[in-house]
């Protein structure tokens, strides 16, 4: 792709919501996943702050998650969902943190894990983030590495990074569509890339936890049987925690994986009393069926988007994310592709850290016979007259992309600025999207409205990074630029997932409404069209009801 190449090792990380891996690709693209302290490959995503006489003891990992039920309070798990929200550590001194830092945390132990490893100081990296993360969301991810003193040379999509696992131990110059599930402790994408002669093309990505039902499900029970809330004592929901974890995890083979049955067995649960009660697998994919079926409608949409029309097309299906291993989900996925089996070899807790590494090798030497293409997430673009979303750059666009957008005309006569709004999200009203940013181009002619008019252009890097340019038309001289690197707001997955849910749900509300905005004098139309379709559709419903009548 044309990447100026980095000198030293590039190491990979898989920044995960539960989880974290940290690989690297030696000399001859032999990966290797790297080991903890511990000898644990994979390193919980969790930090603690144990409270001793200088202040406070900052633990990370398996310490941070040993002493959890100990420190309910000042021990953080799943830093992905803080995006958008604060940390404070409660004490004598009080001290509050930014997701970015506590993220910087767990990719400095990353880094420390690398270092000991290779025997020297590790500096360049590439972290990989959900598919349907957010331009906000991806710099802020930058930031943490920076934090953590790494040069982030690259964000790359994790089901991306998974098919680049995926396809070098494959013949990667074999032409072959692929699909990527990823599912993992806290995050859920879909992708479809195509290969060709060693290139992975993203076709198009789509984007639950598990835990939380199990929680709730037990909380249930011990309020209805024992007549006890536990939700009131941060210690008991810890120990609750870690066992529904035991029970569902599937970083190690866990026990729903493999068992039919598992059993949640705590010791001076709540007010001295031992907690023991099964959790079957029956029971789990009960609690859980709706979410299941939920990640079989995001495969089929990601198909649609990416104009797969027989599902024949598909020659692998690729698994990535722990998750994977329970069984519901692989027999659903085998039955949605009528019987086929997914692609074994992988071991997809380690996948998307092991394509990471990959990607890092290919910025790093002079190998260029894997060549990755990514797409935007989520579409771009800017606010228009009457708060229309007027698309530049639509989402699966293949990035690096370069996209520019004519005509935007003044909506006031003598009109000497434009106002650029920057949004991204599926919405057809500004709105109902993200907010990115905003700046004026000024210095513009004074004449009759609609006649001044500029053109913008928006460039998204390799890493998802926006760069918003808006020119005067009438002047070759007059034009500024922005890159929006900060944000003013962030959303979580569940916020992200809802956006994209809510556009396909509220498609219908969408087009009416932008029917008013866009043209008032054609609302007259509309509700004469509406009225005349209801009208129909009445007229249809007495006839067949008449009918039935007759026929009783």
């Amino acid at each position: 792709m044309g990447d100026a190449k980095i000198t030293g090792e590039v190491i990979g990380i898989d920044l995960g919501t539960t989880f974290s891996c940290v690989a690297v690709a030696r000399k001859g693209r032999s990966v290797e996943i790297i080991a903890n302290d511990q000898g644990n490959r994979t390193t919980p995503s969790a930090v603690a702050f144990s409270p001793d006489a200088a202040g406070f003891e900052r633990l990370l990992g398996e310490a941070a998650k040993n002493q959890a039920t100990l420190n309910p309070r000042r021990t953080i798990f799943d830093v992905k969902r803080l995006i958008g929200k604060k940390m404070e550590v409660n004490g004598e001194q009080k001290k509050t943190f930014t997701p970015e830092e506590i993220s910087a945390m767990v990719l400095g132990k990353m880094k420390e894990t690398a270092e000991a490893y290779l025997g020297k100081q590790v500096t360049n990296a590439v972290v990989t983030v959900p598919a349907y993360f957010n331009d906000s969301q991806r710099q802020a991810t930058k930031d943490a590495g920076t934090i953590a003193g790494l040069n982030v040379v690259r964000i790359i999509n994790e089901p991306t990074a998974g098919a680049l696992a995926y396809g070098v131990n494959q013949d990667s110059k074999r032409k072959r569509t692929i699909l990527v599930f990823d599912l993992g402790g806290g995050t859920f994408d879909v992708s479809v890339l195509n290969i060709d002669k060693g290139e992975f093309r993203v076709l198009a990505t789509g984007g639950g936890d598990f835990d939380q039902r199990v929680m709730k499900y037990f909380v249930d029970l011990i309020e209805r049987k024992y007549n006890k809330d536990v939700t009131q004592d941060p210690k008991a929901i810890g120990k609750l925690r870690r066992e529904c974890e035991r029970a569902k995890r599937v970083r190690t083979y866990k026990v729903l994986s493999s068992q039919t049955q598992a059993r949640v067995e705590i010791d001076c649960f709540i007010d001295g009393m031992d907690f023991s009660e099964p959790l079957s697998r029956a029971r789990f994919e009960d609690l859980n069926s709706d979410l299941f079926e939920k990640t079989m409608e995001v495969v089929r949409s990601t198909l649609k988007d990416a104009k797969v029309e027989n599902k024949e097309q598909i020659d692998e299906i690729v698994l990535v994310g722990g998750s994977t291993r329970i069984p519901m989900v692989r027999e659903m996925l085998k039955k949605e592709f009528d019987g086929k089996e997914p692609s074994e070899g992988i071991n997809p807790d380690e996948a998307v850290a092991y394509g990471a590494a990959v990607q890092g090798a290919m910025l790093s030497t002079d190998q260029d016979e894997l060549v990755l293409y990514d797409v935007t997430p989520l579409s771009l673009g800017i606010s228009s007259q009457g708060g229309v979303m007027s698309v530049v750059v639509p989402r699966n666009t293949v990035i690096p992309a370069k996209r520019s957008i004519g005509r935007h005309i003044t909506v006031g006569d003598q009109q000497t600025s434009f106002n650029v709004e920057v949004y991204q999200g599926e919405r057809p009203l500004v709105k109902d999207c993200l907010w990115l940013g905003r700046f004026s181009l000024d210095g513009i002619a004074p004449a009759p409205r609609g006649v001044a008019a500029m053109k913008v252009t928006m460039e998204v890097d390799a890493d998802g990074i926006l760069s918003v340019t808006a020119k005067d038309e009438a002047s070759e001289n007059n034009s500024k630029s922005i890159a929006i690197k900060g944000y003013k707001r962030k959303l979580s997955e569940v916020e992200v997932e809802r956006m994209v849910r809510d556009a396909k749900e509220m498609a219908e509300h969408d087009k009416m409404a932008k029917a008013r905005v866009d043209s008032r004098n054609r609302l007259e139309r509309y509700m004469y069209d509406l009225k005349k379709d209801v009208s129909e559709k009445v007229n249809y419903l007495f006839k067949r009801t008449s009918y039935n009548f007759t026929v009783w």
